[in-house]
């Protein structure tokens, strides 16, 4: 699940990165209002956070920008100011929260999380498909006939991916951009392989085949 976190403060930009990676979150980092537009121009992010104070302007300014665009996307925004007359601004400029600093990362997590269910419709954080069941909080994963166990972040975000996307061929470039950001290094080739064979030794190797030529699929019955 791709995020966009615009945060122009270093070491809040960093830890919080950090600490959305662990979550299972594919993050793209912007300091800057013009960085955060090129980035949307050609990526499609599942959920952005919006600092307001930025040098080169206020990220309310952004945030209206996407609502005329009427980008699906939930907007959580940050500021250091907390009187209510700029959390009225933040949300009916067309942000879905509005988080005040300082603030622990926990409860921005939460936030996210919830704004997630919301839009899904649903309040359920398993995710069920053929048997295979997600649970996207906890970042592990059961079948009908093994136990509940761990995943890396990396196994999470690839099962996610392959598991909200069955029944359809995805070639192994198209996986490595849902795994890594863009600011990343180029991955091994094969790391695709790798985490495939991962996920067959825990799931079973019927539940997500290989094309040949082509890429995976998640088989959804």
């Amino acid at each position: 699940m791709r995020l966009l976190l615009l945060e122009d403060d270093d070491l809040l930009s960093e830890s919080l990165a950090e600490s959305l990676k662990d979550n299972g979150y594919l993050v793209d980092v912007a300091d800057s209002i013009k960085a955060a537009t090129s980035l949307a121009a050609t990526e499609c992010y599942e959920l952005a956070v919006v600092d307001i104070g930025l040098p080169d302007g206020s990220g309310l300014e952004l945030v209206a920008h996407w609502h005329k665009q009427n980008r699906d996307m939930p907007i959580l925004v940050l500021t250091a100011r907390d009187t209510w007359e700029d959390k009225v601004s933040g949300l009916e400029t067309g942000a879905d929260d509005y988080l005040t600093k300082p603030f622990h990362e926990a409860e921005l997590l939460a936030r996210l999380k919830a704004l997630l269910r919301r839009r899904s419709g649903s309040v359920s954080q398993i995710l069920t498909v053929n048997g295979v069941s997600l649970d996207e909080a906890g970042q592990s994963v059961c079948t009908e006939s093994l136990p509940w166990r761990s995943l890396t972040a990396t196994e999470f975000r690839l099962l996610r991916y392959l598991m909200h996307h069955p029944d359809r061929v995805h070639s192994k470039d198209h996986l490595l951009d849902q795994l890594y950001a863009l600011e990343q290094d180029a991955a091994e080739s094969n790391l695709v392989e790798v985490y495939v064979a991962r996920l067959r030794r825990y799931l079973g190797k019927a539940l997500i085949q290989t094309r040949r030529g082509q890429g995976y699929l998640f088989v959804s019955h």
